[in-house]
Parts: structure tokens; sequence; C-alpha cells
């Protein structure tokens, strides 16, 4: 599936000024700054005038752990990154300095916006350099090809076969073509002392219970590599200082789509915005009760709400800070937790703002009509993202296919990371609509026709915003899949001319039987039936492309400059 989508993604890749990263092409200082400048600088700033002087001593240790992250992911992303790292800030010419900048940015020689293809040579300082990112990273033995692996995994009992499969664990060869399976504490051993110790001394500095606890636990998962009780106690962080490290998403592995990548996010709380969001813990049960899915596949009991909070972010790092920029995130993501309790949702308030000013603002006024223009509004764009979050914890999280218990992530495979996190946009927009005809968001953002057609058109121009990264991400794959099925629909209408609408008499249902089909294929762990619709519908359709040409002087995301953590740590 990577290499159809490479393709697609030569198309999909909006570019200010860019070069044409073309195999072999090994990228000018020219070209390179110009590819910077598709991700418009902002500055992240965070009020710390409500911390103790405790959690203050504790958050300028988290950002200390934070950049021990960031070369621990580097490392996981590719085996070369850290000596090609090290040579490239040996190198003090224009072209060097452009390259190691440039490489900071993707954290490694492929640029992530281009197909993840190289803008290096094909060796540099004696390092080999592949022509586009590992698809197993180094998660895997470098040349074990999927078939092989699969082989092997199969030939493992059960308990040994969910190891090879967990988040926490690398496969590495045993020789004579065997593989074996090394936990994350034995693999990364040195840097794990460091951050255990690290956020020892963050612990002992503050005065919140509730983040003492949670660091101390987390500290001790690094060293035994079992997480579970740490990410209860991450659950039940209620602090200023509301810190998210260690090994999460997935997303870097697209072999399997098994393997968890460092990152860290260290935020200040914003407690008068995350009041705000408590109202849709009274209707999580309502809202899966009334899913567009067949009922025997909903859940009974969704249960209490798991938190959500609304953060401004200090630091980022790792997985965190790579690329395009998290504007929220949905954690933790093992289904033993997911189960008994939801999972956490963070909304990064300061990146929120910062992306829809620097790339959304510009794109509405390409994408939408003048008529429509209007209608652009930061609180639809923040909610959905919300409900986007919401909706990861809704429908279908275990599977039963021929009586055997599984999950939708194991079942589908690599196409499981787009098709969730296009179910979590279709079903946020379904949800938000479901509770405006309610009138449970007359308070948040109205009701009515004005209140529709903010969230409607708010959606349509942000998708464009996530197809600007290119057809790599997985968000941006599920949101082609979206957009182009709710074309087929009449939902949304292509003008011809690079500019699109909303039938308002058509877009409910539209969403409604996308929200069904991706449902249904979790529910059913039906990994055919996802790779046919991600066939189908992951492209570049002409209309979109032309709306595409349209956007190339618009930033594709930002690049932070952390201006609160330079100022705690100086």
């Amino acid at each position: 599936m990577k290499t159809t989508l490479a393709v697609f993604a030569c198309l999909a890749a909006a570019h200010v000024g860019a070069a044409d990263l073309a195999p072999n092409h090994v990228a000018s200082a020219t070209e390179l700054s110009q590819m910077t400048q598709r991700y418009a600088p902002v500055s992240l700033q965070a009020d710390t005038s409500v911390l103790s002087r405790g959690d203050k001593a504790a958050i300028v240790k988290l950002i200390e752990a934070a950049k021990i992250v960031d070369v621990l992911q580097l490392r996981q992303r590719w085996a070369g990154n850290e000596a090609l790292w090290a040579a490239l800030k040996k190198d003090h010419t224009p072209l060097g300095k452009a390259q190691l900048d440039y490489f900071w940015l993707n954290k490694g020689p492929w640029s992530i916006l281009d197909g993840n293809r190289s803008f290096m040579p094909a060796s540099y300082a004696g390092i080999a350099i592949p022509a586009t990112k590992p698809e197993g990273g180094n998660f895997y033995p470098a040349g074990a090809t999927k078939a092989s692996l699969e082989a092997w995994m199969q030939t493992l009992a059960p308990q040994a076969r969910e190891q090879a499969q967990w988040f926490f664990t690398t496969i590495r060869s045993a020789g004579d073509g065997k593989y074996q399976v090394v936990k994350y504490s034995d693999e990364y051993r040195p840097e794990l002392e460091k951050l255990a110790a690290l956020l020892r001394e963050a612990a002992a500095a503050t005065d919140n219970a509730s983040l003492k606890k949670f660091l101390s636990l987390r500290a001790e998962a690094f060293l035994s590599n079992d997480y579970l009780t740490s990410d209860f106690a991450w659950m039940d962080l209620d602090s200023p200082v509301d810190v998210t490290i260690g090994p999460y998403e997935t997303y870097n592995d697209e072999l399997f789509g098994y393997k968890a990548a460092f990152e860290a996010y260290v935020n200040i709380r914003d407690q008068k915005e995350t009041r705000k969001l408590d109202f849709f813990s009274k209707h999580m049960q309502e809202l899966e009760d009334h899913l567009p899915l067949d009922a025997k596949y909903r859940n009974p009991k969704v249960g209490a709400l798991a938190p959500m909070v609304v953060v401004n972010q200090v630091y980022g790092a790792g997985d965190g800070n790579m690329g395009v920029q998290t504007a929220a995130y949905n954690l933790p993501n093992d289904e033993r937790i997911i189960s008994q309790r939801g999972s956490k949702r963070v909304m990064l308030k300061n990146v929120q703002e910062a992306k829809f000013k620097s790339t959304l603002t510009p794109i509405t006024r390409l994408v939408l009509r003048a008529d429509a223009q209007k209608d652009l509004d930061f609180d639809s764009f923040f909610t959905h993202i919300l409900a986007h979050e919401i909706t990861h914890g809704l429908g279908p999280h275990i599977t039963n296919a021929a009586g055997a218990k599984s999950t939708p992530r194991q079942d589908l495979k690599e196409t499981y990371s787009t098709i969730e996190e296009a179910k979590a946009d279709i079903t946020g927009l379904w949800a938000l609509a479901y509770m405006m005809d309610k009138g449970q968001l007359k308070d948040t953002l109205g009701q009515g026709a004005l209140a529709e057609h903010k969230l409607y058109n708010t959606f349509l121009a942000s998708g464009f915003r996530t197809l600007h990264f290119g057809l790599t991400d997985s968000h941006a794959r599920g949101m082609a899949i979206q957009l182009n099925y709710l074309l087929d629909k009449g939902g949304f209408v292509s003008y011809g001319d690079g500019t699109f609408g909303v039938d308002f008499g058509k877009i409910k249902q539209a969403v409604a039987d996308l929200d069904h089909e991706f449902l249904t294929i979790e529910a059913t762990g039906d990994y055919a039936r996802a790779s046919a619709l991600m066939k189908r519908y992951v492209v570049i359709r002409p209309d979109v492309q032309k709306a595409l040409e349209r956007m190339k002087q618009v930033p594709n995301d930002i690049r932070p400059a952390f201006t609160t953590a330079a100022a705690l740590t100086k």
C-alpha cells in the first residue's frame, strides 16, 4: 500500500516553491530554504504564573527529559539517523546548515511533505541514505520483509506472538534468518535510565500529588517495560503541569502499525477552557447509542467520560515535534485501558490557534466562495478537533471474527491508522450535528442554519488544510477518503474552478453513510473492505488538485519556537 500511496503523494504535496524531489534528486540550499517555508514560524507561549515554585522546577526537568526523547525517537525512525545528525552538525557550509535544519524539522533525511523522499545524496559522510523512509523504521531488522515477519509471527505461541506485536518491543535478527523480540527497556536502556532519573527529580520537586505519582510510576515503567499502571496514573493526572512522555503513537511503523514511537509534550493546563468541555461528559452514552452503526456492534456501557483537558504547549519532542504539528491527541492506545476507562483527550490550544491563523484562514479565501468565507469559525474548528478526539473512544474496540477475539488495530493492520483517523473525523462531525439538532451545543456553537453553515464550511476548508500536507500521513489519507466520498454523495460540491461548497440538503446523510462504513469496517475487522476503500478514495482528483495548486503560497503548517521553554531553562 505504501508504494501506491507514494505516487499519489507526488500529486498531493502543495509546495511553497519547493523542489521536485524526484528519485536521487539532492535539494540545494535554496530549495531547502523554500521547502522549509512551508512551515510558518510561530512563537508558542504559555502562562507560567499559575505554577508553584515546585512545579516550575519540575517543568525544567521535564523539558530536559523531552530533549532525550528527541534523540531516542531519531533512532527509532532510522538506524542511521544519529550518525547522520552528528555528521551534519560538523558541516558549516550553507548547504550543510540548510540540510541540518531541514533534517531536524523532519527528524530524518526524508521530507515528510514530499512523500517521505530523501532530500540528501545517496551517501553522506560514508552513510548510505535510502531514497525513501524505510517502512519499518528501526523497529525491525533492516531488509526484513513483511511476509517473512508475518510468517515468523505465525509460528509463535499466542503469548509470544502478542509480545512480537506489542507496542513496546522491537524485532531483531537472531541469526540464521530467524527473529527475536527485544523489549524497549533493553533496547533503549541507557536513555531510559536517564529519563527515569529526570522524572524522579521532577517528581521530587513538584508539590502536586497526582503529578508526583505519575512521574514516579512512569520512571519505573521505562525500566520495567510495563506501562499499564503509569498510563492509568496519567489518566488521573490533575495538575497545572500536564505532561505526556513515553512511547505512544504507531504511525512510524508503516509495516504493521504495531510499534510505538517516543514522544513528549510538556504543557500547562488551561483550567478555564478545560471547564468548558465538561458538557460532553453528559452525552457520551447517548452518542454511542445513536451511532450510524448496527446496534449489535454498539457498546452498551461506554462508562464515565475519560479526562479531557485543554493545555498550552511549552515544549514538544520526538514524535510530538516532527513535521506537521499535533493540535490534539487521544491516548493511551492500549485497548486494556480504553475498554475500562476510555482514553484521555488533550487539546493544545495555542497550537490550534497558531494553525488556524497561519494556514486555515488563507486557505479558506482560496477554496471557499466569497459568500461562504464568512463562516470560517475558530470555535467550530476547535470543537471539531475536540469531537475528533472524543470519538476515538466511541465505536468498536473489540472484534470477534470467526469466534476469535481481536481488535480493529490488529485486524486492519497497516490500514488501521488511516481508517481510525478518518472515523474519528467523520464521527466527530456527525456527533456535533446530532448535538446541534438536540440543542445541546447552543451555548458553545449555537444552533440552527447559521451554526450548521459555520460547522460544515469550516470542516470543508480544514479538509484542504489537511490535504495540503500530502498523502503520506494517516490523517491526510483519511481526509482524502472523506472528501472524495462526500463529493461523490453530493454533500460537498466542486464548482470546477478550484473552489468548493456544501450542499446543506445532502451533507448530513452523506456524513452518516460514510460514518456507517468506517464503523462497520472496524466492528468486523474487515481488512479487505478497508483496503478497497483506501484504493478507491486515497487519491487526489483533478478538481482537488486544482485547489491544491492555488494553495502553493500558503504554508502547510507551523514550525513552533518554544519561547516559554527557552525562558524557563535559560
